[in-house]
C-alpha cells in the first residue's frame, strides 16, 4: 500500500504531476529516517558528530516535520539536498580509509617477509657453521715447515707470546697466530722469547718458529731447516743461504769426517748432518755449524740403542736408504725386507739390495728410471743392484724414525717393495719375484695415467 503525503490544500492526496516537497516517495519512508551517522567513523575524515547533528540533521528534522504540517513544505527541500549532499561527499571521504589498510597491509607484510629473511639467513649462517666444523674447516691452520727464503724478525721489550704471534702472523712467518701461542704454551716449557733480531724463514711451522725464537735474546740468529733425505751437497746449500758463509768452507771440512767423530770407513759427512730448525748465531763458524748437526745424528743414533761406531755407520747407512724408499708407515716393513735381503741364506736375491735410490745417488741425481747399463754398472760403488750388500755409505740424511726402524726392523716374510702410487706413498710388498712383477707393472699402470715426466 502506498501513502502520499497530505497536499497543502487538505485533500489528502498529492497531485500526480507534483513532485513530494522532501524528496521521499512514501509515506512509510518518512515515518523511518535514515539512522543518524556515526561520527565515530568520519574522525579521521574531520566529522563532528555534535555539531552534524545540531546543525545539519536536527535542522533537516524540523524541515521535515513543517513539511507534515504544511507550514514550511517549500522550504525542506533545500535542506533535504543538503543532506543528500553530505551523504553524497561522504563515501568520497570514507574512499580514504580502505587505502590506509592496504598500507598497514603492506607494512605488516613486510615486516613478516623481513622476519622470515631474517630467520632464513640466521638458519644458513648457522648450517654453514656447522659444516664448516664437521668438515675441520674451521681448525686453526698451520704450515708444514720448514718454510722458504730469509726474514729479519724483530722482538721488542716486552713483547709478549700474543704480540710476537700476531707480528710472526703479518709478516707470513707463520700461519695462525692462535696457533702459535698454542704451540708456545705447550712446548716453551717456562721459557720466554727475548728481546732480538732473529733470522727466520717464511711459512715456517709454529713450532719451527718457536725454536727459532728460543734462546739468547738481543743477538741475531741464522735460521736453518735441513729436511730429512736432504743429500750432503743439498744441506750445504741451505746453510750458505742461511749463514751466508761460503760453500768452500763446509765442503773442505767434509773431506775429513774422521774429524768430527765419524768411522773410519765413512767418506764423507753424508748421513751426520741430521736433519731439523737450527737457530745458530751469526757469529758461528761452519766448523762449529756441522759439529752441532753430527753430534745430533750421534744422539739419534745412541737414542735408538746403537753406540758402537761400526754398527752405526751400517744402521745410519740403512735408514738413509729406508729414508729415500718409504712413506714413514712403512718404515719398518721395508727396514725388515732390507734386512732380509743382508741375509747370508738369502737366494731370492742373493745378497742384493737392489735400491734405485742408492743407483742414482751414485750417479749424482733423483731419478726413478734407470737403464739396464746403469743397473750393472759396478764402477758404481752405490750400485746395490750390481754390488751386494750395502751401499759404500749412506745416500742422504735420515730421521729419527728412519734410524730407529733401521736399528729395530720388523719381523717380516718380504724380499720386495715397490710404491704403487707416487701420490698417496702406497706401498705394496712381496715375498716372491712374480707377485712382485705385478705390483711393478700395477705402478707402471699408474703412472701412464700420470703427466709426462711425473714418473722420472
Amino acid at each position: 500500500m502506498s501513502h502520499r503525503y497530505p497536499d497543502p490544500h487538505g485533500t489528502g492526496e498529492q497531485p500526480e504531476n507534483e513532485p513530494a516537497a522532501d524528496g521521499y516517495a512514501d509515506y512509510e519512508d518518512a515515518q523511518h529516517p535514515p539512522p543518524p551517522y556515526d561520527g565515530a567513523r568520519y574522525d579521521d575524515a574531520g566529522y563532528d558528530d555534535a555539531r552534524y547533528e545540531d546543525d545539519q540533521y536536527v535542522h533537516a528534522e524540523a524541515q521535515h516535520a513543517g513539511a507534515h504540517r504544511g507550514t514550511q513544505h517549500q522550504e525542506a527541500a533545500p535542506a533535504v539536498q543538503h543532506f543528500f549532499a553530505a551523504e553524497e561527499a561522504a563515501p568520497s571521504r570514507r574512499s580514504r580509509r580502505p587505502s590506509r589498510e592496504k598500507q598497514r597491509r603492506r607494512r605488516r607484510r613486510t615486516i613478516v617477509m623481513i622476519a622470515v629473511l631474517a630467520v632464513f639467513a640466521g638458519a644458513v649462517f648457522g648450517l654453514t657453521v656447522f659444516l664448516r666444523d664437521l668438515l675441520g674447516m674451521n681448525e686453526v691452520k698451520d704450515y708444514p715447515g720448514p718454510g722458504e727464503g730469509t726474514v729479519s724478525f724483530v722482538v721488542q721489550p716486552g713483547d709478549g707470546p700474543l704480540v710476537i704471534g700476531n707480528n710472526l702472523a703479518s709478516q707470513d712467518i707463520v700461519a695462525s697466530s692462535k696457533k702459535f701461542v698454542e704451540v708456545f704454551q705447550q712446548e716453551s716449557q717456562g721459557r720466554e722469547i727475548q728481546p732480538g733480531t732473529f733470522e727466520m724463514r717464511y711459512q715456517m711451522s709454529s713450532s719451527g718458529a718457536l725454536d727459532a725464537l728460543l734462546g739468547d735474546g738481543g743477538t741475531a740468529v741464522h735460521y736453518a731447516a735441513i729436511d730429512r733425505d736432504l743429500r750432503q751437497n743439498e744441506s750445504f746449500d741451505k746453510l750458505v743461504e742461511a749463514t751466508g758463509i761460503p760453500l768452500e768452507e763446509f765442503t773442505s771440512l767434509a773431506g775429513n769426517p774422521q774429524a768430527f767423530g765419524l768411522p773410519e770407513q765413512a767418506v764423507s759427512l753424508e748421513g751426520y748432518l741430521f736433519p731439523g730448525e737450527y737457530r745458530f748465531p751469526v757469529d758461528t763458524t761452519a766448523e762449529e755449524i756441522i759439529t752441532e748437526m753430527v753430534q745430533n745424528a750421534f744422539a739419534a743414533l745412541e737414542d735408538a740403542g746403537v753406540t758402537d761406531p761400526a754398527e752405526q755407520y751400517r744402521v745410519l747407512t740403512k735408514a738413509s736408504i729406508i729414508q729415500a724408499e718409504a712413506g714413514e708407515a712403512d718404515y719398518a716393513t721395508v727396514a725388515g725386507a732390507i734386512e732380509n735381503r743382508l741375509r747370508a741364506d738369502n737366494t731370492e736375491t742373493n745378497g742384493l739390495i737392489q735400491s734405485d735410490a742408492t743407483v742414482t745417488y751414485g750417479l749424482g741425481r733423483k731419478s726413478y728410471n734407470l737403464t739396464p747399463e746403469e743397473k750393472a754398472d759396478t764402477s758404481n760403488r752405490w750400485n746395490t743392484y750390481a754390488n751386494p750388500g750395502l751401499p759404500v755409505g749412506p745416500i742422504g740424511s735420515p730421521s729419527v724414525e728412519a734410524i730407529d726402524a733401521a736399528a729395530n726392523p720388523a719381523d717380516v716374510p718380504y724380499f720386495y717393495w715397490v710404491t704403487v702410487n707416487l701420490d698417496t706413498g702406497e706401498t705394496k710388498f712381496s715375498s716372491t719375484l712374480a707377485e712382485h712383477g705385478r705390483y711393478v707393472a700395477e705402478y707402471q699402470q699408474w703412472c701412464g695415467t700420470q703427466e709426462a715426466g711425473r714418473c722420472d
